[in-house]
């Protein structure tokens, strides 16, 4: 189901890149509905090639990863760091940056031409558990050893899908966020949230009690579906 497509080798100040564009079925349960791209730089610092891999999964989701620098200043800041211990691989997770992206305009990219459902129907195949599988057949195609994941945020709820469905993959995991509760079921997160968010609301209405009028406004014009904008 995989297909290398390409690589190339770039090389900036104090690092070597290797843009990788590998091919993918857009539904790994029906790779018959088609392929899309799928697009990764592997990091290496000076005399860093033999040193293990570390995938960076960014939060979002919807953000292709950074573009590593050293100059002027790190890109991400940790960069350095890790390059010590690592090769770093930063994937554009699907439907981001150069990985087949989508957008919110529907004229371009896979989704025009698409009916409403349709469309839909694509971007349920843009989560978690698709980004896993991507990042395996990734790890697949660097030489299969098991790696170390770095998830930020959203990276964070990926990468504790990743522990669930391929462990045999990973050799650790850091998380810097997106680690859901422990022993709560998804119901009470949610109810609790809410509590939370309206003791703030209250809060901030005692401060600015002219603003609750306003925000009544501004969900009666959402609630009529048309575009809320400055002017209405």
């Amino acid at each position: 189901m995989l297909k290398h497509m390409s690589e190339e080798v770039k090389l900036l100040p104090g690092l070597k890149l290797r843009e990788i564009t590998l091919q993918v079925p857009l539904d790994y349960r029906n790779p018959a509905a088609g392929m899309i791209d799928i697009f990764a730089r592997v990091v290496t610092g000076q005399e860093g090639e033999k040193r293990p891999y570390l995938l960076f999964l960014q939060g979002g989701p919807g953000h292709e990863a950074a573009r590593p620098s050293l100059c002027p200043s790190p890109q991400p800041s940790w960069l350095p760091r890790a390059l010590e211990d690592y090769q770093v691989v930063m994937l554009d997770q699907r439907g981001t940056g150069r990985s087949t992206p989508v957008s919110a305009d529907l004229d371009f990219g896979p989704l025009a031409g698409l009916t409403p459902s349709a469309q839909a129907e694509y971007l349920t195949h843009l989560r978690a558990d698709e980004i896993v599988r991507d990042a395996e057949a990734l790890r697949a195609y660097l030489g299969g050893e098991p790696w170390t994941l770095l998830g930020q945020s959203f990276g964070g709820f990926t990468s504790v899908r990743y522990l669930s469905s391929h462990p045999e993959g990973l050799s650790g995991a850091i998380l810097t966020g997106g680690l859901t509760a422990v022993g709560r079921p998804i119901e009470d997160i949610y109810a609790e949230t809410w509590r939370i968010m309206m003791d703030k609301s209250e809060t901030y209405y005692r401060r600015f009690p002219e603003d609750r009028d306003r925000v009544r406004q501004i969900y009666d014009l959402a609630q009529e579906g048309e575009v809320v904008n400055t002017k209405r």
